[in-house]
């Protein structure tokens, strides 16, 4: 049976990547984002068969809309094997120039999310034995001065260990990719990749999740971390 895939954030960057390659493996794959027509223009972009793919719009911190879109793909395909948690954001500047909305936004976004998502899909993962995959960052396992969205992400990667420990003997996996720095959308508001930095694409980030997911069953990778060569810190 086609494995079923729920990814947050997928309409750009490394969710919509990973679902391209995803529905490349035939996988059927509903993918979140808080934009209907950057969703809707993704869809139409991939070519995917008639029924493989599940555009849902929502906010990936709130719960109402977490639950519909694990409802919704599971009314769709009858199961749910695989979640990834990707939507997140980073703010400009550091902890002194952000302002408290900004900042109450991207914990919800950041932490709250994935919480959200592994909470709404455990039933169903217990029951496919599926696995959880929450994309986490470097800067989850380095500080560096006032960068909240660090903190954001190291409490992203206790995340995942957690409910590792969580549901390490329902035949679960779970997985944190912790990529360097990636040439996506992510880095827009900040006018571009930083200069003479190596980066890593969209698909290349992505090819590791797909390497986290088609794991055989009774393996789990817990922890790829994934930068460009030649990124130091």
């Amino acid at each position: 049976m086609d494995r079923v895939t729920l990814i947050t954030g997928g309409s750009t960057g490394i969710g919509a990547a990973t679902a391209r390659a995803l529905l490349k493996q035939g996988h059927r794959v509903a993918v979140t984002g808080r934009g209907a027509d950057k969703l809707a223009a993704f869809a139409a972009s991939t070519g995917a068969p008639a029924g493989s793919l599940l555009t849902v719009p929502g906010d990936a911190a709130d719960a109402q809309d977490v639950a519909e879109a694990v409802r919704q793909a599971v009314d769709a395909w009858g199961r749910l094997d695989n979640v990834i948690a990707n939507a997140g954001f980073s703010l400009p500047g550091n902890l002194e120039s952000h302002s408290p909305e900004d900042m109450r936004a991207m914990v919800l976004t950041n932490v709250l999310g994935p919480a959200l998502l592994v909470q709404r899909a455990l039933p169903h993962l217990r029951e496919s034995r599926g696995r959880i995959i929450i994309v986490g960052s470097v800067a989850g396992v380095r500080n560096t001065p006032g960068n909240l969205y660090s903190v954001t992400k190291w409490a992203a990667h206790a995340l995942a260990e957690n409910t590792r420990q969580l549901v390490a003997g329902d035949g679960i996996g779970v997985t944190v990719v912790a990529p360097g720095v990636v040439d996506t959308p992510f880095w827009s508001e900040r006018g571009g990749t930083p200069e003479a930095t190596p980066v890593l694409t969209a698909e290349q980030i992505a090819d590791t999740i797909v390497f986290a997911v088609n794991q055989p069953e009774g393996v789990t990778v817990n922890q790829l971390t994934v930068r460009p060569t030649g990124q130091v810190n």
